[in-house]
């Protein structure tokens, strides 16, 4: 059922949900479903469970996809939270074997950021090693200057 709360109850192998496989893409959907729906009831819900547990004075929240998780984020911790975007072009995600489905990369779950969102930080990863070794290293030192 779409309600259910993990992919074990699902009978899904999470390990292989994590990767790039076509495994995933089969439950795609439905993981979308029911991610959307648990942000209906709950905005934060997602929110709260990256967080929860963490003590230490950075932390990293990857994967950020709807402008009310930044929105609770900003709203919850203020001016210390730093947005990061990163981005490549579409030729450099085709090459990284990236293909567009309708219905799916279309969603608010793949472009929800796209749109709406004043990043503090753009970061171009379209394969040159120095270059976004270069946008790390200043964004890693602008953490450290805020600690």
């Amino acid at each position: 059922p779409a309600d259910s709360p993990s992919p074990q109850e699902h009978g899904l192998d999470f390990q292989r949900l994590l990767d790039a496989s076509s495994y995933k893409e089969m439950f795609r959907q439905d993981m979308i479903r029911w991610g959307e729906e648990k942000r209906r009831t709950d905005p934060g819900f997602f929110c709260r469970a990256a967080v929860e547990g963490a003590l230490q004075p950075v932390w990293v929240v990857s994967d950020t996809r709807r402008l009310s998780d930044v929105e609770w984020f900003r709203d919850v911790y203020g001016d210390v939270v730093q947005t990061v975007r990163v981005e490549a072009t579409e030729e450099t995600r085709k090459r990284r074997n990236w293909v567009f489905v309708t219905g799916v990369d279309d969603a608010e779950s793949e472009c929800g950021l796209d749109q709406g969102v004043a990043f503090d930080w753009v970061i171009t990863n379209d394969g040159d090693k120095v270059a976004l070794g270069e946008q790390l290293e200043m964004l890693l030192q602008s953490l450290h200057s805020s600690l």
